[in-house]
């Protein structure tokens, strides 16, 4: 079985709680089974609430690794 957090590689989310930079977590809201979940979101800069990031990675546990995204 595939781990689930794979498929949310690639994907476009947008940021609920800021994130403060390294070993700081925030929280994104990611498109996932026909709506958005939250998850736990790391990053290697700021990124205030608001601004929408791309998924660069993923943990077990609903964790996620981010970075800012430019559309």
């Amino acid at each position: 079985m595939a781990f689930v957090g794979d498929q949310l590689i690639g994907q476009v989310g947008q940021v609920t709680m800021r994130i403060a930079g390294i070993g700081r977590p925030g929280e994104v809201q990611l498109p996932m089974r026909g709506g958005s979940e939250s998850f736990i979101a790391y990053g290697d800069e700021v990124i205030e609430r608001g601004a929408q990031v791309l998924v660069v990675g993923a943990r077990p546990g609903r964790v996620v690794e981010v970075t800012r995204f430019s559309s």
